[in-house]
């Protein structure tokens, strides 16, 4: 199972939608305190709809606590200051794919001691960074194609007819 992991997340709208986006996906969501908001904060539930219930979330105090409790764990962290392309690596289907808060990232020591698995979505030089929202579905579906998109073998239906046009 892939890993979304945010550290130190302020926009709860932001943390919700991930939220929806991971309980789509099968992905797991990691939080690193502090947290701009709280778990039970209106907009973050409203972002995340009533999947909220269904998500796999575990919360951590801090970034050690999180390697504490991961040992091991297979860390690529998204950076609009990293050299490689997000397609540039192959995600392993147990890997964990960390996002920094919205105002600042990653912190800066924390990227150059894992340089190797630093990440970014390419874009134009005039763009600061994309929603922390975006690049986490950027990335996570990237993850999910290189794994066959285990899991997700469900054909779409409509809602009204069938693909022939029938009711």
């Amino acid at each position: 199972m892939l890993n979304i992991v945010l550290l130190e997340p302020e926009i709860p709208a932001n943390t919700g939608n991930i939220g929806r986006t991971c309980v789509a996906s099968g992905a797991r969501l990691h939080l690193i305190e502090p947290l701009g908001f709280s778990l039970s904060e209106k907009a973050l539930k409203r972002a995340g709809m009533d999947y909220w219930k269904d998500l796999d979330v575990t919360t951590y105090i801090d970034y050690q606590d999180f390697l504490d409790k991961n040992p091991g764990a297979k860390i690529y962290m998204a950076t609009t200051k990293a050299r490689k392309v997000y397609t540039e690596v192959s995600f392993e289907p147990d890997c964990y794919i960390m996002f920094g808060k919205e105002s600042a990232g990653i912190p800066e020591e924390l990227l150059v001691q894992n340089k190797a698995n630093c990440i970014r979505i390419p874009m134009l030089e005039k763009i600061r960074s994309l929603n922390l929202g975006n690049s986490v579905a950027i990335v996570l579906y990237e993850a999910l194609r290189q794994n066959g998109f285990a899991g997700m073998e469900r054909q779409g239906e409509l809602h009204y007819l069938d693909w022939e046009g029938q009711k």
